[in-house]
């Protein structure tokens, strides 16, 4: 089932349907942006809810330098309610989310980046390569003890053009939900 996208390769195109009514197309964003953060999260897992405002100040942080986070909802929501799209709304709505949260019903976009779990974050330069897959930071329970943010500095780096030093973290989470075949 799965097929990751190794880093320094090109990411999967994807064209999704927005909780704002939009379809949102990868391609369109890397022609405004300088860096794309696809992060795979739903409603229900207790990371994500640990992780939320974490996002949400990247969000605010970047976003008037040429990044932006994707938010992308792969779980089966037959077997998980909690993750229907019309929930979603209502999950965005009181959780004041920033950044465009999408939903991919046939987990064909999660299953293209190769995802394992929510939240895992992968962070595309302009040219949409894969610079970076992994973790948020390296302290999912205390945003006080976090001594590495991987991504905030993951993005610094592709904003300012250089390498990024740790490519690769492993990212803490709940499992994607797949359909049942």
């Amino acid at each position: 089932m799965e097929t990751s996208t190794p880093i320094g390769t090109y990411a999967p195109d994807f064209e999704l349907p927005g909780i704002d009514g939009s379809v949102h197309h990868l391609a369109r964003y890397l022609d405004t942006h300088k860096a794309v953060g696809v992060v795979f999260m739903c409603n229900h897992c207790p990371y994500v809810k640990l992780y939320l405002e974490r996002l949400k100040q990247i969000q605010a942080d970047f976003s008037g330098q040429g990044f932006t986070l994707i938010g992308i909802n792969p779980n089966d929501d037959t077997r998980y309610p909690e993750d229907s799209f019309e929930k979603m709304k209502t999950f965005a709505a009181d959780h004041g989310l920033n950044f465009p949260y999408l939903r991919d019903v046939t987990q064909e976009v999660a299953q293209s980046f190769g995802a394992e779990r929510t939240p895992e974050v992968y962070l595309l330069d302009q040219k949409g390569i894969i610079r970076y897959t992994g973790a948020i930071d390296n302290n999912a329970q205390n945003p006080d003890a976090v001594t590495e943010h991987y991504l905030r500095e993951a993005i610094a780096k592709i904003l300012n053009d250089q390498p990024i030093e740790a490519a690769s973290t492993h990212s803490i989470g709940c499992s994607v939900k797949w359909r049942q075949s």
